[in-house]
């Protein structure tokens, strides 16, 4: 996979978790045209050989800024057409996002506006530093959120909660957003990625395809009926059956001993 991109920076241990950074501090790690093409890079890289990683966590650089969103300052002045030719770009590194098998972990940092609030929700959970702050602003703006915010949202914190930030457009403190139902855990400041990387590390131990198969089937959950939602994770529960993972998993419990997932 390719490991050098003009807005991002990779983080890889050897504990099998790879640290992502949105890496434009001097522009408030706002999302311009080519972090765009560099985040759908990265994703797509990521579902072509999962074996990457076991776990994926995702910060802002810096102590204050997660991610503004949409780089404004770029966009001023552009035409309908380059709009919607960026946003198109943006739109792919969305769905490549959602496509992305490995676990994805956010580590809010501070500020997460517009699109970098949206960003967030698109990974599987949310820890975020006391001083981080959540909003939708894009109404604020003449437009309306566009990276999956007002679908993310809502499966988040109900219909009725996320109507109200997302057409108010106003900010969502930490501890509220950890009320709501957005985040998972509010960590100190000095902290927060030494709680991030406690969680990543826990899912990277794990058999890497039960992992995979148990996050693909919890991503449908809210999108089928019970019965046709339970289909699935037999399907996807059978997948491990027959694999080297489930044999030294047992193997290891009577044994008394860490088990050595490969991921085959």
């Amino acid at each position: 996979m390719k490991t050098n991109y003009e807005t991002l920076t990779l983080e890889r241990g050897d504990d099998h978790v790879l640290t992502m950074i949105l890496d434009r501090p001097e522009a408030a790690n706002s999302m311009n045209t080519q972090m765009g093409l560099d985040l759908r890079s990265f994703w797509a890289d990521l579902y072509h050989d999962p074996s990457v990683a076991r776990c994926i966590v995702v910060t802002g650089r810096g102590e204050k800024i997660f991610c503004a969103g949409g780089d404004l300052k770029q966009r001023n002045g552009m035409s309908d057409q380059e709009w919607q030719r960026q946003h198109a770009i943006f739109e792919q590194g969305v769905k490549s996002m959602m496509d992305c098998p490995i676990p994805i972990i956010a580590a809010v940092n501070g500020a997460a506006y517009g699109g970098g609030c949206e960003f967030a929700l698109n990974c599987d959970f949310i820890y975020a530093a006391e001083h981080a702050r959540f909003a939708l602003t894009e109404v604020t703006l003449g437009i309306m959120p566009g990276a999956a915010g007002t679908q993310n949202l809502p499966r988040a914190v109900g219909s009725r909660r996320a109507m109200e930030i997302i057409l108010t457009g106003g900010p969502v403190a930490a501890a509220e957003a950890l009320e709501y139902g957005l985040v998972n855990k509010v960590c100190a400041p000095g902290a927060l990625m030494e709680e991030v990387m406690v969680t990543a590390r826990r899912i990277a131990a794990n058999a890497p395809i039960a992992i995979r198969q148990a996050k693909k089937s919890v991503r449908v959950a809210t999108q089928l009926d019970l019965k046709s939602g339970y289909d699935f994770e037999i399907e996807a529960y059978n997948r491990m059956v027959s694999t080297a993972d489930r044999l030294e998993g047992v193997r290891a419990f009577n044994e008394k001993r860490k088990p050595d997932f490969q991921g085959r």
